[in-house]
């Protein structure tokens, strides 16, 4: 729809902001259309048919596009982390004061509909010279938005794009500051999913533990800097041909697949981790143990199929065989064939020959171990 023919805002002074003005500008996809609207009223936007649906501040959706129109306004630090500024929405607060609360430059360019740029703080200058820079010093007043900027910088990282030498600096004194302890669970989480689906995922990471943010928020990744070069290195080694939709979530499972239960169990409770993505966390775990068994035989290759609950959500297992074909070529073969043949056998065959109770189960287990055992018995 042409906003100078909308009704719904014919009449009204409306930038277009953020994401949309800066990916248009760098070729990247716009996904989202976002919009300030400036000197009206939360009664003026309702009598215009636009659905508030903003808990903490003024945000309106268009009742045709669903797009979201905002209140400019400006904000003020009155606590701690994310939830702790006092927000104030006015006719009077102007375009520019909204921009300026942003978190960087290149987040704070706006449009009018006609495609005029309005650029108060040189963001299209930062966005030419790949640089992740601040709006301000208010920037420190946000301790999320070290975690935005080092996502950012995962998703722009193979465009060339940096952190200002100034940007860093304030981020390292956030880590310092305490503040990251105040961040609740899901939002440090929702920035970290994101950026596991960005481009260059192991840059997010790296970008926390060079300015002290991920000691403070994974701890457990944070104390040994060999091991974690390691983890990033492997974040990018997936299992062949996952699909789109799995791949942030074995993302998630290469990182944490060397930290021992209890660790990973910690990290699961302070980000509140879906289970999906702790589930995935041990069975690469489980996979690890096995293709770094010096001697790999039946009880291991068996303790591995039965710690990953493999028959009963064999549907796993591709994804699980393929990871143990990534990392232990030799063994992988074998341990396919004997996981398909050991699946094949069927309980109710066993029943069929009088075994019943207790006894079907132990026969079952000496069966499917007897096929594991011939194939990793046989040559390659």
């Amino acid at each position: 729809m042409d906003d100078r023919q909308d009704p719904c805002v014919d009449g009204l002074e409306v930038y277009r902001v953020g994401g949309a003005v800066r990916d248009a500008r760098l070729g990247w996809p716009v996904k989202d259309t976002d919009w300030v609207v400036v000197g009206t009223t939360p009664e003026a936007m309702r009598r215009r048919g636009f659905k508030p649906v903003g808990r903490d501040f003024p945000v309106f959706l268009h009742p045709v596009t669903h797009e979201e129109y905002a209140l400019a306004r400006t904000e003020r630090k009155s606590g701690h982390g994310y939830t702790g500024f006092a927000v104030h929405a006015s006719p009077e607060v102007t375009l520019e004061e909204d921009l300026a609360r942003r978190d960087l430059t290149i987040n704070a360019m706006a449009e009018t509909p006609e495609g005029e740029l309005i650029d108060p703080y040189g963001g299209l200058a930062d966005l030419q010279a790949r640089r992740l820079r601040h709006v301000s010093p208010a920037f420190v007043e946000d301790p999320l938005r070290v975690l935005r900027t080092a996502r950012f910088l995962a998703r722009y990282a193979e465009l060339g794009f940096v952190i200002a030498e100034e940007t860093r600096t304030l981020m390292g004194e956030l880590a310092d500051s305490g503040e990251l302890a105040y961040l609740v669970a899901e939002r440090v989480w929702t920035e970290t999913e994101k950026a596991l689906g960005e481009p260059c995922p192991a840059v997010y990471f790296r970008t926390l533990a060079e300015c002290g943010a991920l000691a403070a928020l994974l701890p457990e990744l944070a104390g040994d800097d060999e091991a974690l070069a390691a983890a990033l290195a492997r974040l990018e080694r997936l299992p062949a041909a996952l699909p789109e939709g799995q791949r942030r979530r074995w993302r998630w499972a290469r990182l944490v697949e060397h930290l021992d239960e209890a660790e990973r169990a910690a990290i699961a409770e302070r980000l509140r981790l879906p289970r999906a993505y702790a589930d995935l966390g041990r069975q690469a775990a489980l996979t690890r143990r096995l293709w770094q068994h010096p001697a790999p035989g039946v009880d291991a290759v068996q303790a591995w199929l039965d710690g990953v609950d493999a028959w009963r959500r064999s549907e796993r297992m591709s994804a699980l065989l393929a990871l143990l074909a990534l990392e232990a070529p030799g063994l992988a073969p074998a341990a396919a064939r004997g996981w398909r043949a050991a699946a094949a056998l069927e309980p109710k065959a066993l029943l069929a020959e009088g075994f019943h109770g207790r006894a079907l189960g132990e026969e079952l287990t000496r069966r499917r171990r007897a096929e594991l055992a011939a194939a990793l018995a046989e040559p390659e």
